[in-house]
């Protein structure tokens, strides 16, 4: 039976881990801090680590896991820009994570932030509870007839597009490796990011952050964009520049704002800090803007991302017991 140390975990994941395929063969030994080179040495006794989005696998922590003797590290999502990939490789930790958990759940939660801050549903739900049924206030626009910038067209992206598509809205995509054949099949039509910002109403963000793409939307890129542009990102924080974000919402110039990462989440995300006063200045602003809506890095959460998630962790974990291969495209 291998061990495993699990960080950062919550209700839902101890739910799906523990009935996984094959989870019965693993020894599991959940956390609910997140790993750093500070907490690393919860993990002795483990052969194997699990770690999520917020978790810090630098060249400090890996270095103190080695030498616990963990050669085994298994990331619960797809991006894994908090991993010191070459650091591991160096020290011999096997690094997998899941490519493709549920591009639909993170699609879909990117069109209802959309659509929720653009017909203003969060607002009125809160004024119809409190008796209030005034319409004042909460007017929006059809989706349909818009332009929508996809950027980023791998398999979230792609779906989000075809979404969209349903709204009668034309889509510009871009992204620097394209998919012609599914462009052409879904009416729509890739061109430069220049085109993207001059041209589209609304702005979602589906790629990964690496160091071309970090602060992608920045005061400048912002000034170039329409004027009333809707900016959605469910991919990743640092994508966005928050100050100059909060400038150019401030100018009017920005028209809405539907966010499920930020920039510094790390820490607030994922906890409850109800009660509490938030440190974030930058946050705290955000979250009194009518125009941005923002859920705490939720767009994976539905029962097949969990169900797939828990399922190739464990299929990978047997696997690095075992000696076999492990499932194609998981590992870096």
């Amino acid at each position: 039976m291998i061990e495993i140390a699990v960080y950062d975990t919550k209700s839902y994941d101890r739910e799906y881990l523990t009935k996984a395929p094959g989870a019965e063969r693993v020894a599991w030994h959940f956390h609910d801090f997140r790993l750093s080179a500070k907490t690393a040495p919860a993990a002795q006794g483990t052969q194997a680590v699990c770690l999520f989005v917020n978790d810090q696998a630098d060249r400090a922590c890996l270095t103190i896991l080695a030498a616990l003797g963990v050669k085994f590290l298994a990331l619960r999502c797809a991006g894994f820009n908090n991993v010191d990939v070459a650091a591991a490789r160096a020290l011999g930790i096997a690094v997998v994570r899941v490519p493709a958990y549920s591009p639909h759940a993170v699609a879909e939660h990117a069109v209802a932030l959309l659509l929720t801050l653009n017909r203003k549903i969060h607002r009125a739900f809160n004024r119809v509870r409190e008796l209030n049924f005034s319409l004042s206030g909460l007017v929006g626009f059809d989706l349909h007839d818009k332009t929508v910038g996809i950027v980023g067209t791998g398999k979230i992206g792609r779906i989000a597009a075809q979404i969209f598509r349903g709204f009668g809205t034309e889509v510009l995509a871009h992204d620097p490796f394209p998919t012609p054949d599914w462009a052409a099949m879904h009416g729509i039509r890739y061109v430069n990011f220049d085109t993207v910002l001059a041209e589209s109403d609304i702005i979602s963000l589906h790629l990964p952050l690496l160091p071309e793409t970090r602060h992608l939307l920045n005061a400048q890129t912002l000034e170039r964009m329409k004027p009333g542009v809707f900016i959605v990102n469910t991919s990743r924080g640092k994508l966005v520049d928050t100050g100059a974000l909060i400038a150019a919402l401030k100018a009017g110039h920005v028209g809405g704002v539907a966010l499920d990462v930020y920039e510094e989440e790390e820490g607030i995300f994922f906890e409850d800090l109800s009660g509490q006063v938030l440190h974030d200045d930058e946050l705290s602003l955000l979250l009194n803007f009518p125009n941005v809506l923002i859920t705490a890095h939720q767009a994976f959460l539905t029962r097949e991302a969990l169900g797939e998630i828990a399922r190739v962790t464990t299929a990978n974990l047997l696997q690095f017991e075992t000696g076999g291969t492990f499932l194609t495209g998981t590992t870096l």
